[in-house]
């Protein structure tokens, strides 16, 4: 034994690693970072998971890289340093040094070349232009069953009877079907979060990050994440990231092992957020209320950040930029975004925009009311707080517009009028035409059991969401008319995507087992998505609509090219369309083209419009 001590002492001495400790139990986040960036002065985490760290001196050898200044903190396993990357400086392996107690650490910590085609090939940002198609990964397609447990993670569920447990979903089942999403004319794609959820239940969703540096290997990992987003650019399409500013996972290492107490919200006990958004902007409000509501926890399993903490701040404001740059991402939704500390959210949207000017940003603000949501974007209002989020996903046009109008009594508020009367709100709002339109999401019923299962309701939906102002956003599968409430199982409207899985009955990507209305619901969505697609009217142009009479709304998307009318009767009976009512888009034309039907209007005749039904008409001389 002895002599075999001997002997492993002299190997350590000639291959020069005496007094180097192993690697593995020590990470740098973020973990890379690249040259010509201005975020050129960044802050490095260290964290050891086996030593103390706070009484080594840290080194750094790479020309152009200076430290400006060191932390320590409670934990000494942790520790901070800031660090300046000249323009100067030039790619490669940069060694941090860490030494004290006769052992030194020698880091191996990347600086790469930056990649190249800001605001062109990605941080393109997401427009009125786009269409966008919100995907829940585990949920969409299972392109690679090797992927469908990780050894060694918390969750090794895989059952897809259960609506809660994984079903094995991932980057290469949405890589198989980019065919698909340009068949629906949509461009962009929004998927969940996608950073690793490694935590024993509820992994599905995403929302609760346990590593802010790591792909979730289930879907495929870093390496897949790149190919897909490598592979929407090659198809001219956009990749949008799903942020959480908010809060972490229970099993996040900054909550199990922070570098100090203050990194997230503490309570005496287990404090909920207030989920009242009213607090943060009412002129009454206790500040006991407006702290519990931007403080308490979202969930019980999701901690909420503390983002006063300066060094939590910068851990989430340069992963985000790290994120962009890493993965080429385009756009980005901004998960509950009215309980974060809204100055930081400002301070991290300006960080986002400097360094990528075309990027846009749109805010999970689920709100009640015009005014609330406008509060939380740039808006047109004289405030004490002024955001600089560009927009928000608009709730108020789905909870007191769209569902109104096709699940209400017509009245002088109410049914149709409710949608009139919320877009006539848009003066709050600095630019509504960037908000996100939505008929459901991941929280939200799916629209077709909202409307009781009524096709043609479903059908005026679409017809809504792909012409009205705004980015409009399909939640997957709900274009073949999947289905179901939130209440009492968020699961049910997180289903499987028909055709996903190999041995699926039902195939939405080649229509087998689709039903006749599936079949046409998906292809109105088709024809009116790739229609979009060309329109200049629909995509950049202006608005202008008409105060809805007997249930009927009309509205036009129009510029100097092209002239789009659109017709919404709502009422239980057929009604009477006279073009001349509209002489100011009308007079000019015609002839009206229904885009669905192909049909022909004369303009200089009266039309009537069958009840509940809606036509997309584009005029012509």
């Amino acid at each position: 034994m002895k002599n075999g001590k001997v002997v492993l002492l002299l190997l350590l001495i000639v291959f020069g690693i005496s007094s180097v400790s192993a690697q593995a139990a020590t990470e740098v986040y973020p973990t890379n970072w690249w040259t010509g960036m201005k975020m050129n002065q960044i802050q490095l985490l260290i964290r050891s998971t086996d030593e103390e760290l706070a009484s080594k001196k840290v080194s750094i050898s790479h020309p152009g890289i200076t430290i400006l200044k060191t932390h320590q903190f409670e934990n000494a396993r942790y520790v901070a340093v800031d660090i300046s990357i000249a323009s100067t400086a030039k790619p490669g392996v940069v060694t941090i040094e860490l030494k004290g107690k006769g052992k030194t650490h020698k880091i191996k910590w990347r600086l790469d070349k930056k990649r190249e085609g800001n605001g062109t090939a990605y941080a393109q940002g997401v427009t009125s232009s786009d269409f966008i198609d919100l995907l829940i990964t585990d949920r969409f397609s299972n392109g690679d069953t090797s992927n469908d447990r990780i050894p060694g993670m918390r969750d090794q569920s895989l059952n897809r009877d259960s609506i809660y447990y994984r079903h094995g979903g991932d980057f290469q089942g949405i890589i198989n079907h980019i065919d698909y999403f340009k068949s629906l004319g949509v461009s962009a794609l929004w998927l969940l979060p996608v950073l690793e959820n490694d935590r024993p239940d509820r992994t599905e969703h995403g929302y609760a990050i346990t590593n802010h540096y790591k792909i979730d290997p289930r879907f495929g990992g870093a390496a897949k994440y790149k190919e897909l987003s490598d592979a929407l650019h090659k198809n001219g399409m956009k990749l949008v990231m799903d942020a959480v500013y908010n809060h972490t996972g229970l099993q996040h290492f900054l909550e199990l092992d922070p570098p100090a107490n203050d990194w997230m919200h503490r309570w005496p006990s287990f404090t909920q957020t207030t989920y009242r958004e009213q607090t943060l902007f009412d002129p009454y409000a206790a500040p006991s209320d407006k702290k519990r509501m931007s403080d308490g926890w979202f969930d019980n399993g999701m901690p909420d950040i503390n983002q006063n903490n300066p060094f939590m701040a910068n851990f989430i404001i340069q992963n985000m930029i790290w994120y962009i740059q890493e993965f080429g991402i385009d756009g980005i939704r901004i998960d509950t975004y009215t309980y974060s500390d809204l100055e930081f959210a400002n301070r991290c949207n300006k960080a986002i925009m400097d360094e990528y000017p075309n990027i846009t940003m749109f805010g999970e603000t689920r709100v009640f009311g015009t005014a609330n949501q406008a509060y939380f974007n740039a808006n047109n209002l004289d405030l004490p707080y002024k955001s600089n989020l560009q927009s928000s996903v608009d709730f108020q046009c789905l909870y007191y517009g769209i569902i109104p109008a096709l699940t209400e009594p017509i009245s002088w508020t109410n049914g149709v009028n409710k949608l009139y009367n919320t877009a006539s709100n848009d003066f709050l709002n600095k630019n509504p035409m960037q908000n996100v339109l939505l008929l459901d999401n991941h929280d939200e019923p799916r629209f077709f059991s909202v409307v009781g299962e009524n096709v043609e309701k479903q059908k005026i939906g679409y017809q809504w969401l792909l012409t009205y102002r705004g980015i409009p956003q399909l939640y997957y599968g709900s274009e073949v008319l999947m289905k179901g409430f939130t209440n009492p199982f968020d699961g049910l409207v997180r289903k499987d995507f028909p055709g996903g899985w190999s041995g699926d009955a039902k195939n939405a990507f080649t229509g087998k087992g689709l039903t006749k209305d599936e079949r046409e619901i998906q292809d109105l969505v088709k024809k009116l998505g790739n229609f979009r697609k060309n329109s200049s009217a629909i995509k950049t142009g202006k608005m202008m609509h008409y105060v809805p009479v007997d249930g009927v709304y009309v509205y036009f998307r129009y510029d100097d090219d092209q002239t789009i009318m659109c017709v919404m009767n709502t009422d239980s009976k057929a009604h009477e369309l006279d073009f001349k009512k509209y002489a100011e888009r009308t007079s000019n034309f015609s002839e009206a083209v229904n885009i669905i039907s192909n049909d022909k209007i004369k303009t200089s005749e009266k039309a009537t419009i069958p009840a509940m039904q809606m036509w997309v008409l584009e005029l012509k001389n």
